[in-house]
This record gives structure tokens, sequence and C-alpha cells, in this order.
């Protein structure tokens, strides 16, 4: 009995394979084009790269001129644009010098908040604080980290400027008190401690220069070891007595 060929279900697919037969396997498909969403996060980055060197370059302008002498011709003269690049990333000066303000304290901001979860004696955590304060306002961001308040900004730039700088305030005064009672620190007044803390940095921005032989990170260290001896714990009154009628001792 002949054999009867089977009846294909699906012509369509005969006629698929009998192409695929004639021409061979079918080609790989063309590599990916890259995203365009990689794209746009490339142009992301390259404006946020952009708009910090504008920031950078408006706070060495304001270091060497002041706020006032310093316009936008000269920050946009410095980058070798024009004024109107300058206005795509910030929409005025006043915005620039804020911008330069936020800039120099986020580190200390950061280090501030990272302080309060670390496993260490306050004083060593202060430490760190200070650390990264002498640092910022031996920046290029220094000037504007002190002096931004005493300029033309308007009330709000004004509030968030002075809440900002309250935060570091209390957390300076917040480890102070923590170091108190762990026995790290002497006991002190923390709000006339902070202010002699943080008024000794500022006043780096006043003379310091990028041409001065010590760096910012040494400066602050220079700093750090005057406030150390400051803050080392002192023995008691009775610790004392006995420490001294010891050494007066005769050696037998």
């Amino acid at each position: 009995m002949p054999t009867s060929r089977r009846k294909s279900a699906s012509p369509a697919r005969d006629r698929a394979e009998s192409d695929i037969s004639r021409e061979g396997p079918p080609a790989r498909p063309p590599a990916a084009r890259e995203s365009p969403w990689r794209a746009s996060r490339e142009r992301l980055r390259d404006r946020q790269v952009k708009r910090e060197a504008v920031i950078r370059a408006a706070a060495q302008s304001f270091n060497r001129k002041g706020y006032h002498n310093t316009s936008l011709d000269d920050i946009a003269a410095a980058l070798e644009v024009s004024k109107p690049t300058v206005y795509y990333y910030v929409s005025n000066k006043e915005q620039l010098l804020f911008e330069c303000f936020v800039a120099g304290i986020e580190p200390i901001l950061a280090a501030c908040r990272e302080a309060r979860l670390m496993k260490a004696p306050a004083r060593e955590r202060l430490k760190a604080v200070l650390r990264y304060y002498g640092r910022a306002v031996a920046s290029e961001f220094g000037w504007c980290m002190v002096r931004a308040e005493d300029q033309d900004l308007s009330p709000a730039m004004s509030g968030h400027i002075k809440a900002l700088k309250s935060e570091i305030d209390q957390g300076i005064r917040r480890l102070l008190r923590e170091g108190m009672q762990d026995g790290s620190i002497h006991a002190c007044d923390p709000k006339m401690t902070a202010f002699a803390l943080a008024g000794a940095l500022n006043w780096i921005a006043h003379w310091y220069r990028e041409s001065q032989s010590l760096s910012g990170a040494q400066i602050a260290e220079a700093f750090i070891s005057v406030f150390e001896s400051g803050l080392t714990p002192r023995p008691s009154a009775g610790s004392a007595r006995s420490a001294r009628h010891v050494s007066a001792r005769p050696i037998r």
C-alpha cells in the first residue's frame, strides 16, 4: 500500500522553510544601536561637569575680586565662553554665590551626618568633622562659605545658608556634649567651644592662598593639633595633688 504524504499543517511554514533552504540560514540581526537614553545620561553628566566648572570659576573670581566686583562677564572670560553660556547653567550671580557656598559646605555637612553613625569616641568623630571643615575653608570655596551671608542675597537664600550653618554648629555642639559624656573631652561650654572652633577655622579663608607652602589639608591638621591639646581631659584636683606628692618623694 503506497504511503501517502502527510499534509503540512501550515502551508505558510512550508513556504518559509523552502525559502530558508534556498537562501541559506538567516542573517544575524544587526548589532543593537546605542541606547538613546545612554546618550542622554552622557549629556547630563557632561552638563554637570560644565556646571561645576562655572561654579568653581565663580568661586575663584569672588576670592580674587570680591563678590560685588565680579561680573558674569569676568566668569565667562575666565572660562573662555560667552555670557549666555554661563546663563545656561545659573540664572544670575546671586545663585552662583549660593552654589559656591553649598559646594564648600556640603562635605562638612556630610561629615557631621556620618559622625553620628561612627562607632568611635566623640573626640575622634569631632576631629574628623574639623578636618573636613579646615580643608573646605582652605579650598577655593572658603571665601564664599564665610562671607556669603554678608552679601546681598534674597531672604530665601540667606535663610537657607543660615540653616545649613546652624546644622554644622549644632553638630559640633552635639559631639562636644557626647565627648564630655564618654570622657574623651574635658568639661566645657559646648556653645562657646563650638564658636571658638568654627571661628578659628573660618578665619583661614581670610588669609589662606593657594600659593601658601602648606596645603589646605596640612593647615587643617595643624589647627586640629592645637585644638587637641585644649580638649585633652585634665586630671582632677585630687589626682593632680597626688601626682605632685608622688613625684616629690625622694628616690630610695
